[in-house]
């Protein structure tokens, strides 16, 4: 590469980088509206249904349609859908671009729309296969759940092509702060029926609520989507070179993240087994363990995707420019990443005090999800950075190579996890409810090896790639310094209410880590300062 190319590469990648940064600065904020709902949602969830059977039925049902929703949805289109579109639209053919984004919302609505018949009849057989350890009335209130739930799965589908449109034309705030409409509805069904029924038939209106929610986090979106896409054409143009692209790619996706749900739901059977409350447990521990997964490995890797598929030049410019921008988003996801697996870790029954125990959710529920979310801590940094990786590969227009390391994941965490949770937990002669927490131990490990898989052929493709042993230590020594201040301050507050607990620990937990980073000179530190500056510079003005 001459030396010409070089510097207009380095000054391009330069200019992207900063733009990402603000792109990701977005989807972090509407991610963070938008999971600060789904946490209120949550803990309102918790103090009218705790641990009950009630809970692990809606649990278990929210789950199922979420299937649907899952396997065509953000992840799926994001990998097939993004960089065809987001490339015509560099190139500035936006006749095609609508074209083809007509005919994916075609195709979408027709297969989502079978497929939602076919779940709504054949749900007691899935239920079945979910969730054999539900019987009786259980069983039948998840039954009753899942049918209502799965047309608002749709919905939700097609809410994440508007989330396609907006996030390649740059529009990232409104797509990821939409939800913030449906948990509102969720809210709202719990508060104005939670003391007017029984966990029972309230299950049942909540799952009304969803379906209401879904419907509006659709609309909203919409307008912006239909001034965007000019020339929007709804047919089922399958003969378009561009839309056969699209289909090409989105099976491989399709099928990774199929078989990623499908563990999930393993998980989800394998809990059922268990001691009634082990379901919920794992749902309230994901609800937590998924927040930093989303605010900063989504944030990052959405804005991230875009910018990556725009990429021209030879295939050396190319790798050059990948590296470049998959290092700098490394490095800022691990940054937020580690402090908050410790924070999990050491720190977990604050956390999840302060989110979830009001009502029928007492302490000791806390401390149950606490070794749940702590048994998450294993994996959580390599399942964050891994979706960057994996956004690196689909910009590539390479969705099979994800696919077969998500297959070798799915097998480890199946065999895994039916170990730890079952026979090792008998072995031991422990409470069987804690074979919940066997189950997040053993996804962890598998999260590893995917991981390991995906940088070691990329690294074989692009360069070298990944973060050094130096940086890491730096930041889990930071975490330790903090969480070990923070678990002393919990020893001087005593027994406080959980929310006066958090802010008496997570605080100078979080400013203690800031600090040590910062003397450590690591700089995500400078950048992070830099921008709450400029922030309060603003405020001020």
């Amino acid at each position: 590469m001459s030396s010409s190319s070089v510097a207009d590469s380095s000054e391009a990648s330069s200019k992207t980088q900063s733009g990402s940064g603000r792109s990701a600065f977005l989807v972090a904020a509407g991610i963070l509206l938008s999971r600060i709902a789904g946490l209120v949602r949550e803990r309102v969830f918790a103090y009218y249904f705790g641990n009950s059977a009630a809970a692990d039925a809606f649990k278990s049902a929210f789950r199922i349609p979420n299937f649907l929703q899952n396997l065509f949805g953000e992840g799926v289109l994001s990998a097939s859908f993004i960089p065809v579109y987001a490339g015509l639209l560099a190139r500035g053919d936006e006749k095609e671009a609508g074209r083809v984004a007509g005919a994916i919302a075609a195709i979408l609505g027709l297969v989502v729309s079978l497929l939602v018949l076919a779940g709504v009849l054949a749900t007691p057989w899935m239920i079945d296969l979910i969730a054999p350890g539900f019987s009786g009335d259980k069983r039948e209130l998840t039954i009753s759940l899942v049918r209502i739930l799965f047309p608002g799965a749709g919905l939700l589908v097609l809410s994440a092509w508007c989330l396609g449109i907006l996030n390649s034309h740059r529009r990232f705030f409104l797509s990821y702060t939409a939800p913030v409409i449906w948990n509102v509805a969720m809210i709202l069904t719990l508060v104005f029926f939670g003391r007017r029924m029984d966990q029972y038939p309230l299950a049942q209106a909540l799952a009304w609520g969803s379906v209401g929610g879904s419907l509006l986090q659709l609309l909203v979106q919409l307008p912006s989507v239909l001034r965007l896409v000019r020339h929007l054409r709804i047919a089922l143009a399958l003969r378009l070179p561009n839309v056969r692209t699209v289909v090409t790619n989105f099976m491989p996706a399709f099928i990774g993240r199929g078989v990623v749900q499908i563990s999930a739901y393993i998980d989800n059977v394998l809990a059922s087994l268990l001691p009634d409350g082990a379901v919920a447990a794992l749902g309230y521990a994901q609800t937590l363990y998924t927040l930093p997964v989303s605010l900063f490995g989504m944030a990052i890797s959405a804005a991230e995707l875009p910018a990556m598929s725009s990429a021209t030049g030879s295939a050396e410019e190319i790798a050059v420019y990948l590296r470049s921008r998959l290092d700098s988003g490394l490095h800022r996801i691990a940054f937020f990443i580690v402090p908050s697996s410790m924070a999990f870790l050491a720190l977990g029954d604050v956390v999840t005090g302060a989110i979830f125990q009001s009502g029928k959710f007492t302490h000791d529920d806390s401390v149950y999800v606490w070794i749940v979310l702590a048994g998450s801590t294993v994996g959580l940094l390599a399942s964050t950075l891994g979706r960057l990786y994996a956004s690196t590969y689909y910009a590539l227009r390479d969705t099979r190579t994800p696919l077969r390391f998500a297959l070798i994941r799915v097998a480890l965490t199946t065999v895994m996890g039916y170990i730890c949770a079952v026979p090792l937990i008998k072995l031991l002669g422990i409470d069987p409810r804690w074979g919940t927490a066997g189950l997040t131990v053993s996804a962890g490990l598998a999260g590893w090896i995917e991981f390991t898989m995906l940088r070691r052929t990329l690294n074989a493709r692009i360069g070298r790639t990944g973060l050094h042993i130096r940086y890491v230590a730096q930041l889990w020594g930071s975490a330790i310094v903090a969480a070990a201040a923070g678990w002393g301050i919990k020893l001087l507050v005593g027994h406080a209410h959980p929310l006066v607990m958090a802010a008496a620990v997570l605080i100078p937990y979080g400013v203690l880590y800031f600090v040590c980073a910062s003397l450590l000179r690591i700089p995500e530190a400078a950048s992070v300062a830099g921008r709450i500056r400029r922030l309060l510079q603003r405020m001020k003005r």
